[in-house]
């Protein structure tokens, strides 16, 4: 284009370059906290706005099985008189209630079968989490297989088969991390064997999977160990983030690592708080864990690799169903990048890379009404989630937005398209093309803006060019929030207003068209995502 004076990235596209159906693997299911928060009304309302403006149809959360649950109770939790505990019954009713809260959002439960009720327990260790759940093998499989079917039951009794057998029902989770499994192993393939046969014994049509472990761990001898004691399996589910403090994860790991003794006792040793200044919880915390993706360069196609990896292992076995039931940018909680748009750009080119890999995934997750650690009154605390306490968009609820509007086709463009220091990728459908562009890095680093000129070649004459933009100045929530000096805690007027003012919306687009070729150019800064549409006239074609 004439009157450029800096040289710029060049992006060329054919709209009739060879396409496929664009697979929306994220669109299969979404993270929470922990099943208790399904009770609450506002998690409710959050959910529902996650099933209509994202199209997200399954719902995972931890925990159905804790204290809190009330599901294993005997009359000494009531009555602490001798005998009183040779009387025991099992409670489904609040996990019943948590689930008829989901259905009501037109979801569905993708069912994680965790943590240990205590009276079933083989031991005492709990997970440092907040909500202290038992994270111990049962005392007596047997025991635990009845109690397996009769939950079971339960479900089938109260929601019928048909609707069950609709459902995912996933054994433990992340048992390769101390923090979660006190276990070994091979303590836990006994596990979910015992479980699936638990739940096949009532319907062979429900479908059970594992080993829900982190970073791609144990999938070959999972595999293997199924396939040897011929151990039902329906789907293969495993997790995998950028980065990990907890399991010490910096990208690529030993996909066969035994279960890492790690537990978030680790943070009472800590000398990082010795004479601290006073401050907040969250001030507090953060010096504590630390985001490591800004200490050091993590890999970004560690997800990528490692699915691929795993693809490979689990498409061996035939038609089974390879599923993220975990993923994002990094497992740092607190971290203040994830309220920025670092997780925006990462989770557009982390689902861009994966899409033919993966069959399904749950992104981790909807909303920061999350408790495994704190219930953070601070709107902006660099929780997991893509929405606020309140229900605020942050930009990578933006970006997922960006990604259900695009075409159903994925125009085909270089294998290292995505790769670049401007990432792209196009997609068709009738008579319009979108460009979607970001530029991806592990550390939200101050660098000038990198300009780019991008040619569409088009058959047609176009019609209109707009842009939808994550970056400094939109669908930056944060920003509008410590403009308003960072309520704590915000008022609903300051949400509102916060949300008013970081919405994401089209703009004309200028652009030139020469030649069956449609040009426009700008400049992204770090972690910046475009979504640019071209719309083609009906019927008109160009003369080139």
């Amino acid at each position: 284009m004439k009157g450029m004076v800096r040289e710029m990235i060049n992006i060329g596209i054919d709209s009739n370059a060879q396409k496929h159906l664009f697979c929306r693997h994220w669109q299969f299911g979404i993270g929470s906290g922990h099943a208790a928060l399904a009770l609450r009304s506002d998690y409710i309302t959050l959910l529902k706005k996650v099933r209509e403006e994202l199209g997200i149809t399954y719902v995972r959360f931890h925990g159905i099985f804790n204290e809190d649950m009330d599901v294993v109770r005997s009359l000494k939790d009531i009555l602490p008189i001798r005998g009183a505990e040779r009387f025991v019954e099992y409670n489904f009713e609040k996990i019943g209630t948590a689930y008829d809260n989901i259905l009501s959002c037109s979801m569905k439960p993708f069912v994680e079968l965790s943590f240990m009720p205590e009276l079933l327990a083989g031991g005492s260790t709990k997970s440092g989490l907040f909500y202290r759940p038992n994270i111990t093998p049962p005392a007596d499989y047997e025991q635990w297989g009845r109690f397996i079917e009769r939950f079971i039951r339960y479900l089938t009794g109260r929601y019928g088969i048909e609707e069950v057998a609709d459902w995912y029902f996933e054994v433990w989770n992340e048992p390769d991390l101390g923090v979660f499994f006190d276990g070994k192993k091979e303590d836990y393939f006994k596990l979910y064997e015992v479980t699936v046969r638990a739940v096949k014994t009532v319907d062979e049509r429900l479908r059970v999977g594992g080993p829900a472990t982190s970073a791609s761990k144990w999938i070959g001898s999972f595999l293997e160990y199924c396939r040897v004691n011929h151990t039902p399996l329906d789907f293969v589910s495993t997790h995998q983030y950028a980065g990990d403090p907890i399991g010490g994860i910096q990208g690529g790991a030993d996909l066969e690592a035994e279960n890492e003794k790690v537990n978030l006792d680790f943070l009472k040793e800590t000398d990082i708080l010795v004479n601290p200044p006073q401050g907040t919880i969250l001030e507090g915390f953060r010096q504590i864990m630390q985001d490591r993706s800004e200490l050091v360069e993590l890999p970004r196609d560690s997800f990528r690799k490692n699915a691929a990896a795993t693809a490979r292992m689990v498409k061996q076995q035939g038609s089974l169903t390879l599923f993220y039931t975990e993923w994002n940018a990094n497992a740092i909680f607190s971290a203040s990048t994830n309220d920025t748009r670092k997780a925006a750009a990462y989770d557009v080119k982390a689902a861009l890379d994966t899409e033919l890999t993966i069959d399904a995934s749950c992104v981790w997750c909807f909303s920061d009404l999350f408790e495994e650690f704190h219930h953070f009154q601070e709107e902006f605390h660099g929780g997991f989630g893509l929405l606020t306490s309140h229900g605020i968009p942050k930009p990578v609820y933006h970006a997922f937005v960006l990604l259900k509007e695009v075409g159903a086709y994925r125009l085909e463009l270089e294998d290292d398209a995505t790769d670049r220091e401007i990432g792209a990728a196009a997609f068709t459908e009738e008579r319009t093309v979108w460009v979607l562009l970001f530029r991806q890095k592990m550390k939200q680093s101050q660098l000038p803006p990198e300009p780019f000129v991008v040619e569409i070649k088009t058959d047609e004459l176009p019609e209109a060019l707009t842009v939808k933009k994550i970056d400094e100045f939109h669908g930056n929530p944060l920003k509008v929030w410590q403009e308003l000096g960072a309520p704590v805690p915000a008022s609903e007027e300051q949400v509102e207003k916060i949300k008013k003012e970081s919405e994401v919306r089209g703009e004309v687009l200028d652009y030139v068209f020469e030649d069956g070729i449609v040009t426009f150019e700008g400049e992204l800064s770090v972690n910046d995502v475009w979504l640019v549409r071209l719309d083609v006239a009906a019927g008109e074609r160009c003369e080139t």
